[in-house]
């Protein structure tokens, strides 16, 4: 069943309006600011075995915890904001999560001093399929299994089937031009 399916499919309620918000202005679109590209990337690393409502739900206070996504503050945090995060109920305290969010802002800045953005990076490997991004995430980044990496990357117009053809959505993301839709 697609995520477009999955939201028609719900009762209407608290957790329908979320996930539609999501699937309406978020989902399969393209992120140009690296900031939120690497809030995406942690939330789909939380998500890892939790249900994508419990991250949707906790994503003002991912925000808050994690410095508005600023990858160069979270780059620099010690291990008094380690502490922080794992005792924060606002989000997942995961230790091998929040250090993947650390140590990941730590690859990201590198990764913008070869490429000039993580956003330059991720262009300059595609086109690439679901298989070949996933052991180029394993490879440069901490906590990313084909599943996130598969997530991250429909979340953010990188690879096709955040949304059906015939979803409403699916025609303005069209219109944005998501990476899918480019060849090199």
């Amino acid at each position: 069943m697609s995520y477009c399916s999955a939201i028609e499919a719900m009762q209407p309620g608290e957790k329908k309006t979320l996930h539609k918000n999501y699937h309406d202005k978020h989902y399969g679109f393209p992120i140009h600011d690296d900031n939120e590209l690497f809030g995406r990337l942690i939330m789909e690393i939380n998500q890892a075995g939790l249900s994508w409502e419990t991250i949707l739900k906790k994503e003002t206070s991912f925000r808050k915890a994690y410095s508005d996504f600023n990858i160069e503050k979270i780059a620099s945090y010690t291990k008094t904001d380690r502490e922080r995060l794992l005792t924060d109920p606002g989000v997942i305290r995961n230790k091998l999560k929040v250090n993947a969010a650390i140590e990941n802002a730590k690859k990201i800045l590198a990764l913008k001093k070869e490429y000039g953005s993580f956003e330059k990076w991720l262009e300059h490997h595609h086109p690439k399929t679901k298989d070949e991004w996933v052991t180029l995430f394993k490879k440069t980044f901490r906590f990313t299994g084909g599943e996130i990496v598969n997530e991250f990357l429909m979340s953010i117009g990188y690879l096709k089937g955040a949304h059906s053809e015939s979803c409403p959505i699916h025609k303005q993301i069209l219109k944005r031009k998501p990476m899918w839709t480019k060849q090199k």
